[in-house]
């Protein structure tokens, strides 16, 4: 059955699109839709052409699976040009999300009507690729230089009322039948004898000239930061530029070259990884037969940190939220820090004072646990003490109904432990957020054994309706995400006993394209949470392995980084972002000698291939012990949750990349110096043996 339909009324030709479940612009689509434009060509009694989608949305973006073949079909951007030079007003009646190749498709029509909720965007920025159907030429004839830039280079999902304001649409119905708005617009423009207006011809808004010069100037600078590692954005700024200065038709050539390598890119492979992998994180046995609880009350014990992020997380997302706090003192100030996070969006215009009233009356602060009896589901996030914790759940275990669904929000902390002092520990749950939990997208979702399939099935719920990444872990010691840290840091400590720079191994890991390095990570979050752990696993550490007391030094001293003014940086009002603190290094020279180490430098290289291979060494143990489901869900956790670049697609995709020989061939050399720490995993052994990768596990 055809994906594209055409009916006829009068003297308008109506231009249906269905391929489910997206309206993905796929080979199929495109051939539809040329030997439309082709038949539209000769046919001398229509005067107007209505393309638009009868179910979800409007022409969303191209099929990505397809990008990197080779595809004997007709390419998007060679039906647009020619869409566009019809002799007869075609107009793209737009609804949902037409984003990337819709969107382009509408640019080459004459007009656009959308729905109010309809939003537009060209996001391929985010997979690593530019618009390659006329998108960098047509969008700044419509909206100008700075937004079409400054979309383009965001991938932001542009909302109906500003399309409007910036010329990207034409005229917004309130009507949600888009067959009918198209049909409705058509015999109005056929009726004012309107005649079809290329967007190729429309150059008011696109002109070389000094003033467009300063435009691309200051979204250079603006984005400069941001995207120094990346191929891509400088592939649009580049089409956007030389095609001020070429005619339209080179303008399209030279941007299908600079999509095409784009194409090449190993950027772009590492970004559709990492979007594909964030989709596949909900395949797990779990949700097979799970069935989510409805969840409406929420609870959150403790006001720190975490608890008000959580809190935070759980307003925006319309729950009511009750939050339990030992004294008034500590919920006042819980309260005064909910409510100025929103005092700020609200001054940034991100909400309204209206909407941040609406979402503050969901919200109570109250001393007495008894409170949370009526909740549906419950977080505690008190201090990382499994008795203090376990004391926790025992109470709630006699407040709460017995269908609450019960879940910690521990970082490192055995769930299962837990879950052994609750009556029914089927509904118990770790729920491991991310700082700041209202903003970061990461929850690890940790299943203990006896954690019920519809627990788990809620958790993900919630997750969706919170708007975080959902990843399932086994229980183990700090889950995925901080087992991986753990085993990364104590290797990191190893290279810096041995003789490498702290401030360097920060500036290479940096360079490599993550977020902050591992010793800025620790100011940040505050170095006193690491030695509580190393305190916590004293009694447990094997007296073969080696510890490094670099890190214990620094926090004797009460350097616990940024909230303590001084940590392996300096911190303070008039003090240069990342001035080192210069006492560090003498910590790090004393502690040498007392170890009895010859310092010897580091290279970048060397540096890096550390970095990767702690990773995947411990990944790959998470994997053999079944607490990763697969290497992509690791990769998310790393993305998302660690800074972890995501155009090289998370650490066991970059390993992929590097090629699972070279990497054991590291570890190999590594377990020489010290057999214990890099002891090799045998499943590495057996994938380079087989002539595998991480992929194939996914």
């Amino acid at each position: 059955m055809s994906v594209v339909k055409f009916k006829y009324e009068d003297d308008i030709c109506l231009i249906e699109v269905n391929n489910p479940p997206v309206n993905a612009i796929s080979l199929e689509v495109r051939k539809d839709l040329l030997n439309a434009v082709i038949d539209l060509e000769n046919d001398k009694k229509i005067k107007a052409v209505v393309i638009c989608a009868p179910n979800r949305t409007f022409l969303a973006g191209a099929d990505i699976r397809e990008f990197g073949k080779n595809i004997d079909g007709p390419i998007l951007s060679d039906i647009c040009n020619r869409l566009e030079k019809l002799d007869k007003i075609v107009i793209a009646s737009l609804h949902g999300t037409p984003l990337g190749g819709g969107l382009e498709v509408a640019m080459s029509c004459h007009y656009r009507v959308a729905t109010p909720d309809t939003k537009v965007g060209l996001p391929e920025v985010l997979l690593g690729i530019i618009p390659g159907a006329g998108g960098t030429q047509r969008l700044p004839r419509l909206a100008g230089i700075s937004i079409s830039l400054e979309m383009m280079l965001t991938g932001r999902h542009v909302p109906a009322s500003e399309a409007i304001e910036n010329g990207i649409i034409d005229e917004i119905i309130d009507d949600k039948d888009t067959v009918l708005n198209g049909i409705k617009v058509a015999k109005k423009l056929i009726a004012n004898k309107s005649k079809p207006v290329a967007t190729y011809l429309r150059n008011e808004k696109f002109i070389n000239s000094e003033e467009t010069k300063i435009s691309i100037k200051k979204i250079k600078d603006k984005f400069k930061s941001k995207h120094k590692n990346l191929f891509s954005p400088q592939a649009i700024l580049q089409s956007v530029e030389e095609g001020l200065k070429l005619t339209f038709e080179q303008a399209i050539k030279n941007e299908r070259k600079l999509f095409s390598d784009c194409i090449k890119s190993p950027q772009r492979e590492g970004l559709i990884h990492s979007f594909f992998s964030e989709r596949a994180v909900n395949k797990i046995p779990e949700l097979k037969n799970g069935k989510s609880k409805s969840i409406n009350k929420i609870g959150v014990i403790g006001g720190g940190t975490m608890g008000t992020g959580i809190s935070m997380a759980a307003l925006n997302s319309g729950f009511s939220v009750v939050m339990i706090e030992q004294d008034e003192q500590s919920i006042n100030k819980a309260q005064e820090k909910i409510n100025s996070t929103y005092e700020r969006s609200v001054s940034l215009g991100r909400i309204s004072a209206n909407d941040k009233q609406r979402i503050l009356s969901n919200f109570k602060g109250l001393t007495d646990l008894n409170s949370l009896s009526d909740r549906d589901l419950i977080i505690e996030a008190v201090f990382e003490e499994m008795d203090v914790k376990k004391e926790v759940f025992k109470k709630l275990n006699t407040i709460c109904k017995n269908e609450t669904v019960l879940a910690s929000n521990t970082s490192y902390l055995n769930v299962n432990e837990i879950a052994d002092v609750v009556t029914n520990p089927e509904r118990v749950i770790g729920l491991h957020f991310f700082s700041p939990a209202n903003i970061m997208k990461l929850l690890e979702i940790v299943v203990a054994e006896k954690t019920s399939n519809d627990t788990v099935a809620t958790a993900f719920s919630l997750a969706k309706s919170m708007k975080k990444i959902p990843v399932r872990s086994g229980v183990c010691d700090g889950f995925i995400g901080n087992r991986i840290l753990s085993k990364y840091l104590v290797a990191t400590y190893h290279m810096v006993e041995d003789g490498a720079s702290i401030f360097d191994i920060d500036r290479v890991i940096r360079d490599f394209g993550c977020a902050m390095g591992p010793f800025q990570v620790i100011d940040l979050a505050g170095g006193d949470i690491g030695w509580a752990t190393r305190k916590r696993k004293a009694h447990s550490r094997h007296k073969d392995d080696r510890y490094v007391e670099i890190p214990d030094r620094v926090c004797e001293k009460g350097w616990f980084g940024q909230k303590t003014g001084k940590g392996y940086y300096l911190y303070g009002k008039d003090v240069p972002f990342l001035t080192p603190n210069p006492e560090i290094d003498q910590i790090c020279n004393e502690e040498r000698k007392r170890a009895g180490i010859n310092q010897k430098e580091f290279n970048d290289q060397e540096i890096i291939d550390k970095y990767i291979s702690s990773l995947v060494l411990e990944g790959v143990k998470i994997l053999e012990e079944k607490i990763s489901l697969r290497p992509s869900d690791i990769d998310v956790v790393y993305i998302n949750g660690y800074g972890f670049p995501r155009w090289r697609g998370g650490p066991m995709n970059y390993a992929d990349s590097m090629g699972l020989d070279k990497v054991l061939n590291n570890i190999k050399n590594y377990e020489k110096e010290d057999s214990r720490f890099w002891k090799c995993p045998d499943l590495l052994t057996k994938l380079v043996s087989e002539n595998k990768s991480f992929k194939d596990l996914n």
